[in-house]
């Protein structure tokens, strides 16, 4: 019995050394940075926490945050121009990248309930043409696309695209023709913008009018946002944020990605009507339920933002932050002061 007993505990030890030199391992691949972001011990306030954010290379942070039974909050840290040294502003207007999404699949969710399009007709029901350009056309549904499960090529993942961004859906579009699939349909799943670039074409098919027009129409106009753009050119330039690439002295603000650009405010605002159900109905809501989320991140050189709802603490926390790197740290280190902003709000709550 001795013997077995101390068997076990040498086999215990041995489990713990080897647990001890696998998290060695791996700590030693993790850039320090990041185990410091996490480690740090959690501030009070959320002030104090994009404070602190600086220090990791960020030139500009924007935080806002609305918690049920309270009036919004602001917070900002750094620069909105670094240049020109003019403070980050909380009211700044920020290029929201793929947080767009988000407002395309509200937009599907309301046309389909409306019987104007069918989650289950294929991509050439409504693009023949495409028939023999995109691997699996006849095969690929709407449904697919909004849920990335298509298998069509990413045309952002295109040599170069990012130094050369195109200025037509259509020529983004040629990027990806005639390329194979990256898998069958429904096969897998792999984060494709080409799936979207397709949706918002769609949507211009169906209604007859420009995407961001229908968007206006059927989501901003009924929530009141007059913060929320379609373009870069839509814009006063003062009043967007400036985008910083680390390695890159200058201001990327004025590329156009063809992406939406949003005050903090307003993406908070669209986030917390789509998940309390004031932006859709009950039968739109379940559609929206089967083929989408209701949180997303937004990345592209310069800009990337989190806008999550947290029903725990039935609160909408939209971050952004003006500076990328070609890492992925920077993506790292916004999803962990992401975290740690919501578990300050928890712990005021006493959760």
């Amino acid at each position: 019995m001795a013997i077995t007993t101390q068997k076990k505990s040498t086999r215990k030890q041995i489990f713990r050394i080897v647990l001890l030199v696998g998290t060695f391992i791996s700590l030693w691949f993790v850039p320090w940075i990041l185990v410091q972001a996490w480690l740090l011990p959690l501030p009070d306030t959320v002030q104090e926490q994009v404070d602190q954010s600086l220090r990791y290379g960020f030139d500009g942070i924007i935080v806002y945050v609305d918690e049920s039974g309270k009036l919004p909050a602001f917070y900002c840290a750094g620069y909105h121009n670094r240049k020109d040294k003019i403070p980050a502003n909380p009211k700044a207007l920020f290029k929201i990248a793929s947080i767009s999404k988000l407002y395309d699949a509200a937009a599907i969710t309301k046309l389909v309930h409306n019987n104007r399009l069918s989650l289950d007709k294929t991509l050439t029901d409504y693009f023949p043409e495409l028939i023999g350009r995109i691997e699996n056309a006849e095969r690929i549904t709407l449904r697919q696309m909004v849920q990335h499960r298509s298998g069509i090529p990413n045309f952002t993942n295109t040599p170069n695209f990012w130094n050369n961004p195109t200025e037509w859906n259509e020529a983004a579009l040629e990027l990806i023709l005639d390329l194979p699939a990256n898998f069958d349909p429904n096969e897998d799943y792999e984060y494709s913008n080409t799936n979207y670039l397709l949706i918002s074409m769609l949507i211009e098919k169906v209604t007859g009018q420009p995407h961001f027009q229908f968007i206006k129409e059927v989501i901003l106009n009924p929530l009141g946002l007059k913060n929320t753009y379609g373009s870069l050119k839509d814009v006063n330039i003062d009043d967007l944020m400036s985008g910083y690439y680390i390695g890159i002295e200058e201001d990327v603000k004025t590329t156009d990605y063809g992406n939406m650009i949003a005050s903090a405010e307003d993406v908070g605002i669209f986030l917390r009507a789509l998940n309390d159900g004031s932006l859709l109905n009950d039968n739109e809501m379940e559609i929206y339920r089967s083929i989408y989320e209701f949180n997303h991140g937004g990345l592209i050189p310069g800009y990337q933002s989190m806008a999550e709802y947290h029903k725990d603490i039935d609160a909408v926390v939209v971050q952004f932050m003006n500076t990328t790197d070609f890492e992925g740290y920077q993506w790292n280190l916004l999803q962990i002061t992401h975290t740690r902003v919501v578990k300050i709000l928890r712990k005021a709550k006493g959760l």
